[in-house]
């Protein structure tokens, strides 16, 4: 099969949101969260994959190298640690984990590349949180890049790639000839002390980085590319995971750039693992879907978190907070600022009835808690819609502030739609729904800022 390349003006993009947040940081010192992960020791020793039997020429199946690489990192148990090697070259594999204590270390010129033997790939049990494979019944294919239970792991390297070749996925997807959940390009689960830096994934089948269970998280200075019309291929998805730093990346993918997510009604209200104490800096990102989304899998609940300093163009949503009757969780205390908004369909979107259920079986009863969400210092150009704000009539959505949003889009800019929802609004363009307006909104409001 062709393999599609990048788009070249991607890349640019990419390299230019890159330069401008160094320039940033010459003007003066960024607000970093990095410090969530302190740098690892230095290493005690470096393995090359090429050792192993590994060799970079695009044709040779280097999925055993990897394996034997990885187990001798293992079996090393060298002080601080051992980095694994990718030279120069394309290395194409199948899926392997990772162990703890470990960089997976990528050279410049480098490439990680997923075989495209949908059959040879292993397939391991739904996550609990999920009960199931998240589009079909049963078990999922393992991820690219894997690892569960483990301890300070750095992925990191010289702006290497990791290439999914997630077109035959696509198609499969398509096609409706998917035998189980499409695999993910890295998938880390009940671990901590996670490093993932200076790396491009491009075309992953499904999801491209997700953290799940973890804690500990800092994702940095990360490039993430799919075609817009590749089905499902999200960013960053932090996971029923605390303690996450994603700053400084630059993505363009099919689906929600960054999604924050915490399981999936019955299966994830009955695991109860939220994902908290989010921080997201300095992103930009394109997607036919959102720039910025909580949910719709928040079943868990989600706490606790600030984005700030987006930029999102030519996007179907600025911010989606989305969940649904059924989910229960929470999604509270959370704070989007500074954001600049360029060909966006909504500017914002908070909804109560937005998602799937994975099975007949999740309680209609289960409603989620929407609750001190602070929206402020919004600029958007070009907008279609300036947002819908729609809560449950049963569990309306409560304390919901807009601050200094300002979206123009000329004369077929559509208004504000607002329905079961309290909350204040102050300078907000154009004119806030009148539930915004409610007597406690604007103390709340004046509260939060």
């Amino acid at each position: 099969m062709a393999r599609r390349r990048p788009c070249g003006l991607l890349l640019a993009l990419a390299a230019a949101a890159v330069l401008v947040a160094a320039g940033a940081g010459v003007a003066g010192a960024q607000e970093t969260c990095s410090g969530t992960v302190p740098s690892p020791p230095r290493r005690g020793a470096r393995v090359s994959v090429d050792s192993f039997g590994g060799a970079g020429d695009g044709r040779t199946l280097n999925t055993a190298a990897f394996a034997r690489a990885v187990a001798s990192i293992d079996r090393l148990r060298a002080p601080g640690g051992a980095e694994l090697y990718v030279p120069p070259g394309v290395w194409l594999t199948g899926p392997f984990n990772l162990t703890s204590r470990m960089t997976l270390f990528l050279a410049r010129g480098a490439v990680i590349r997923a075989t495209q033997d949908t059959p040879s790939w292993p397939l391991i049990e739904p996550l609990p949180s999920y009960g199931r494979g998240r589009e079909l019944p049963g078990e999922r294919y393992i991820s690219l890049i894997h690892g569960s239970g483990l301890q300070d792991v750095v992925i990191t390297g010289e702006n290497g790639t990791i290439d999914g070749q997630g077109s035959v996925w696509w198609d499969m997807w398509k096609k409706g000839t998917l035998p189980y959940t499409r695999p993910h390009l890295l998938e880390l689960m009940s671990s901590s002390d996670i490093i993932v830096s200076n790396i491009v994934f491009q075309d992953s089948p499904f999801w491209n980085i997700h953290p799940v269970y973890c804690s500990n998280v800092v994702i940095r200075n990360v490039t993430v590319l799919a075609p817009h019309d590749s089905p499902n291929t999200d960013g960053i998805d932090p996971d029923s995971s605390s303690n996450v730093c994603i700053e400084d990346c630059y993505i363009s993918t099919g689906d929600d750039a960054i999604a924050i997510k915490s399981g999936w009604d019955e299966y994830g209200i009955a695991y109860g693992r939220p994902s908290s104490d989010i921080t997201i800096r300095r992103i930009t990102a394109s997607s036919p879907f959102a720039g910025f989304a909580v949910g719709s899998e928040t079943s868990g609940g989600v706490q606790n978190v600030l984005a700030e300093h987006l930029n999102f163009f030519s996007s179907g949503f600025g911010i989606h907070i989305k969940t649904n009757t059924g989910r229960g969780g929470f999604i509270r205390n959370v704070t989007v600022s500074d954001v600049t908004l360029d060909n966006v369909r909504y500017g914002l979107r908070i909804a109560g009835d937005v998602g799937d259920h994975p099975d007949d079986r999740y309680n209609r009863s289960a409603l989620p808690v929407v609750d001190a969400l602070t929206i402020k210092n919004v600029q958007g150009q070009n907008i279609k819609e300036a947002g819908l704000i729609k809560g449950i009539a049963d569990s309306a959505f409560s304390r919901i502030c807009l601050w200094n949003v300002k979206l123009s889009g000329g004369a077929s800019l559509r208004p504000w739609k607002c329905e079961a929802v309290t909350g204040g609004a102050l300078d907000v363009q154009p004119s806030p729904c009148t539930e915004l307006a409610s007597t406690s909104g604007p103390s709340f409001c004046t509260n939060s800022l």
